[in-house]
């Protein structure tokens, strides 16, 4: 089994945020994080589940999620984001991220474990730490279609 440990932070909602992961399997162990320069929790929380699947080399090992967002958690395991994918995302935020994470679901074998966050599980302080170093950083990846969306007289 694959562990993939996630989490996200956001300096303001929104502001400048990032996404930290962790990938433990077996003898292996990986860290992964970017930071973006405006973006919100949810998306980085989001973002972070994406990426860690994104990551993966082999689809046919079982995954287990660990994240402390419950809007990640609860949308998929009370299958809410089903229902809004019927419905087109209407008036829901963040439908490209989870319009980017619905395939990811089905090419693996997910299963979701929500963990309380800032409460010493090892892991999540670690992806946390990871997370908010990211999102201060000074080269800054752009969140394009959070920005578009929210400023879209903008130029990027």
């Amino acid at each position: 089994m694959i562990e993939l440990f996630t989490d996200g932070a956001s300096s303001g909602n929104p502001g400048p945020g990032g996404f930290g992961i962790i990938l433990r399997s077996g003898n292996h162990y990986k860290e992964i994080s970017a930071g973006y320069r405006k973006t919100t929790n949810n998306r980085m929380e989001l973002l972070a589940v994406i990426v860690g699947l994104e990551t993966l080399k082999k689809t046919d090992i079982p995954v287990r999620v660990y994240s402390d967002s419950k809007y990640v958690i609860d949308a998929i395991e009370k299958k809410w984001v089903y229902g809004w994918y019927s419905k087109g995302f209407k008036d829901k935020k963040n439908k490209d991220l989870w319009l980017r994470l619905l395939p990811l679901l089905k090419r693996y074998q997910v299963q979701f474990t929500w963990v309380k966050g800032h409460n010493g599980h090892p892991e999540n302080e670690r992806c946390d730490e990871l997370a908010v170093h990211a999102s201060k950083q000074n080269n800054l990846l752009i969140d394009s279609v959070f920005e578009a969306e929210n400023h879209p007289n903008t130029l990027l």
